[in-house]
């Protein structure tokens, strides 16, 4: 049963989660007809986390974004992640067998978070700084590895936030994607052949937590002429592997081939 306190807390967390990339401001009459809220009780709720710093007023005083607060938030939870910790040296191991640069990326939900790692060969020493950068999932390797292994909602809330067309080669067609992340899902790794950036290559492969859920994703990347497609296919077992490695220190215990969100 629900109680009075859970109530009121689901309706912050649905007046947050009216916020995306594309809606940065909202009025409160929005946010009132997308949480299906009265207009008085979305105030409130406003109002609410306005005052603890988890929404912001714009200078017009008539829409809101998200606060400050969540960010600061956001890379407390990154720094205390065991995946931050358990995957650091597999990353840097990656980093160092391919020469290439390796990138470390957890799935926010709708788009990517770099955890970025420099490690190795031409990249030079370990960058351990979390840069909370954003990419979308569409178009890189990292974000298709994840974004194949999670339940249909989260599927179509990635298509229908629009597939943003960065080069030629990237997929815009909704059903170009899903045929995509089908393939993904049985070969357990992703390529992104300059479909976010012209002249940039990956392979990337999903991180499992303890409870089967892909929560990351790990990638190696780098200049097109230097990873061609028959190099990319070669690196993907590594890059597996150590996906599979890192996904077995934060518990996981099952197979991580299977096809599963």
């Amino acid at each position: 049963m629900e109680t009075g306190t859970n109530k009121s807390t689901a309706k912050l967390m649905r007046v947050l989660e009216c916020f995306s990339t594309r809606d940065r401001l909202l009025t409160v009459t929005e946010i009132a007809a997308r949480t299906q809220l009265p207009r008085s009780t979305a105030h409130r709720a406003i109002l609410s986390l306005k005052a603890i710093g988890l929404l912001d007023q714009d200078a017009s005083r008539e829409a809101y974004r998200l606060g400050l607060k969540l960010l600061q938030l956001g890379v407390t939870v990154l720094h205390n992640m065991d995946l931050q910790t358990e995957a650091r040296p597999l990353v840097e191991a990656l980093g160092t067998l391919t020469g290439e640069t390796v990138h470390l990326c957890v799935f926010d939900g709708e788009r990517m978070v770099f955890v970025e790692r420099a490690a190795g060969g031409r990249t030079g020493a370990t960058n351990a700084t979390i840069t909370m950068e954003l990419s979308p999932c569409h178009c890189t390797g990292v974000g298709k590895a994840a974004l194949a292994f999670q339940d249909e909602a989260a599927i179509r809330r990635v298509i229908a936030a629009g597939l943003t067309g960065f080069t030629d080669s990237t997929l815009t067609e909704p059903a170009a994607l899903l045929a995509a992340l089908a393939g993904i899902r049985t070969s357990s790794y992703a390529l992104d052949m300059s479909e976010h950036r012209q002249g940039v290559h990956c392979v990337a492969a999903p991180i499992r937590a303890a409870n089967g859920r892909v929560i990351a994703a790990i990638s190696v990347s780098g200049e097109a002429a230097r990873l061609p497609a028959e190099r990319l296919h070669r690196l993907a077992p590594y890059v597996i592997s150590h996906a599979a490695a890192i996904s077995r220190r934060l518990g996981f215990a099952g197979d991580e081939t299977t096809p599963r969100p």
